[in-house]
């Protein structure tokens, strides 16, 4: 959220009761099965909002459930029809159509797969107007379907991160958007991605468990948290592909769909990505002292703007024919230089 934002909040809270009128800035219906407080549910699910002005909000009578203010300390439970109202607009974000090229891998009448490079964003926010894969997608397909939780975002049925690489599955017909977004939902589609992690992992595979929530202390930051009521439940399987002494190569396997997951629970065991600009993997994690080791890592880091990690295959079933499909992508160049390095690296040390 800008500063301008954060101002225009911050006004809106005791100006409230001499607005004309009131407008609605989020909604959603209460998913969870058991209660908790407000505040802290709506942290998990608002981006950028700290639980202090969600009191506010609470405060200023804009904070509704089911039709009636609440205060903060309201316990959500399951189907709570929740808004909250502010006298001013929402800021909409218009879609500009750019001539942007694009990796389809895959186009028929119902979708489009495309593999995204690094560096582009998904979809437009504050701070990314232009130039992401959206504004590219609209350019080349005049119409595209919308959903209630994609808001100004057509087509889109997942997403990944700016610095992440690989497929993304775009819907182009309103039964196409709604059989995938179900087959996400429903963790019926196969996702599987490579990342790059620090260290030297114990076991060939496993699975990593935690609840995913907005840290306290960073919001645009994700963490693992003991109690559900900070998180959502999330599950991540991984199996070493390479080793390289001080990283590991790992195929991830997403049973649930996370914003951060897989970056988030490896940092989460004590292994997170190389050259993680948010979670730590810029700095050197495991190896030596030695001068010429920090220079072989800082040599690699200039090779890839972000976190090592690529959604590499993707499976689900035809919303319209039904059949199975998968797709499959190589890793980008960046990425390969990368472990081309380390392989080198790994195989001329001595012991």
């Amino acid at each position: 959220m800008s500063l301008e934002e954060e101002s225009e909040f911050e006004e809106s809270f005791d100006g409230v009761a001499e607005s004309d009128e009131l407008f609605e800035h989020h909604h959603l219906i209460a998913d969870i099965n058991e209660s908790v407080r407000i505040d802290l549910y709506l942290m998990d699910r608002i981006p950028n909002v700290s639980r202090t002005r969600l009191q506010a909000i609470a405060k200023s009578n804009n904070l509704i459930v089911n039709g009636k203010p609440v205060k903060s300390n309201y316990k959500v439970r399951s189907k709570d029809d929740i808004s909250i109202v502010l006298p001013f607009p929402v800021r909409e974000l218009k879609l500009i159509p750019e001539n942007i090229p694009l990796d389809i891998v895959y186009e028929d009448d119902d979708l489009v797969i495309v593999n995204k490079p690094s560096r582009m964003v998904v979809h437009p926010g504050y701070g990314n107007y232009t130039g992401t894969l959206l504004n590219g997608l609209i350019y080349h397909f005049e119409s595209l379907p919308k959903q209630d939780d994609y808001y100004g975002r057509p087509g889109l049925v997942h997403r990944i991160d700016k610095h992440t690489t690989g497929l993304l599955a775009v819907a182009k017909t309103e039964l196409a958007m709604a059989h995938l977004s179900k087959q996400f939902f429903d963790r019926t589609s196969d996702r599987r991605y490579y990342a790059l992690v620090w260290g030297d992992l114990k076991e060939d595979e496993g699975t990593i468990t935690g609840h995913i929530g907005r840290s306290q202390k960073n919001r645009k930051a994700f963490c693992v948290y003991e109690d559900e009521s900070h998180g959502k439940h999330a599950v991540t399987h991984y199996k070493v592909v390479e080793r390289f002494r001080y990283v590991t190569l790992v195929e991830c396997k997403l049973e649930t769909g996370r914003t951060h997951q897989i970056r988030v629970h490896f940092l989460h065991i004590g292994h997170p990505l190389f050259h993680d600009l948010e979670y730590g993997g810029d700095r050197i994690i495991k190896g030596t002292t030695f001068t010429k080791y920090r220079q072989f890592i800082e040599n690699a880091f200039k090779l890839i703007p972000g976190q090592a990690l690529h959604a590499k295959t993707l499976g689900f079933t035809h919303p319209r024919t039904g059949k199975w499909m998968e797709f499959d992508s190589e890793l980008p160049q960046d990425f390969q230089n990368v472990l081309d390095k380390w392989r080198n690296y790994s195989q001329n040390k001595q012991d």
